[in-house]
């Protein structure tokens, strides 16, 4: 089995996996001696808490809030909205169907369903038509053939004996 050379990132990714087992673990035996005790889970046992979302300054909330009002105020003053979502090109009209066109997709959907009509009458008749009787010459015939090939039950296979060559 051929050995791969671990990298830095990949041991990095190990530590960090395990790290987070191990919290895991530690939260899941707190709850356990809570159980245990009766009292509330030891916050001194729990995990250190994971960094969370960085902290926007009251002033950096007021600059983008500000910005943002001014773009907003800029679209609306144009009356036209900036950006991917304004069409390069004036809208096309509405396209509509002619009644020609309309007859057409009529027609040959009738059409269309009359094949699958005629094709599931002809496929039921073909179940429901009864299978030919053979006569009763020829069934004499086929059961005589059928016995002629059949070995009597009670019969003994015969085996060859191995011929032995000089």
């Amino acid at each position: 089995m051929p050995t791969s050379q671990l990298t830095h990132d990949i041991l990095a990714a190990a530590i960090e996996g395990f790290e987070f087992q191990k919290r895991r673990i530690d939260a899941q035996i707190a709850e356990l001696r809570a159980a245990l005790k009766g009292a509330p889970a030891d916050t001194a046992a729990a995990p250190a808490a994971k960094p969370g979302r960085r902290q926007m300054s009251a002033a950096a909330r007021a600059r983008i809030a500000a910005a943002q009002r001014k773009r907003w105020a800029a679209v609306k003053k144009t009356g036209e909205p900036k950006g991917p979502a304004a069409p390069s090109q004036a809208a096309k009209p509405k396209r509509r169907l002619s009644a020609a066109g309309k007859k057409a997709i009529i027609e040959g959907t009738k059409r269309r369903w009359a094949r699958v009509k005629a094709e599931a009458d002809k496929a039921a008749k073909a179940e429901r038509a009864p299978a030919k009787k053979a006569s009763s010459k020829t069934a004499g015939r086929k059961n005589a053939k059928r016995a002629a090939s059949k070995p009597e039950p009670n019969a003994t296979p015969q085996t060859t004996a191995p011929v032995a060559t000089e």
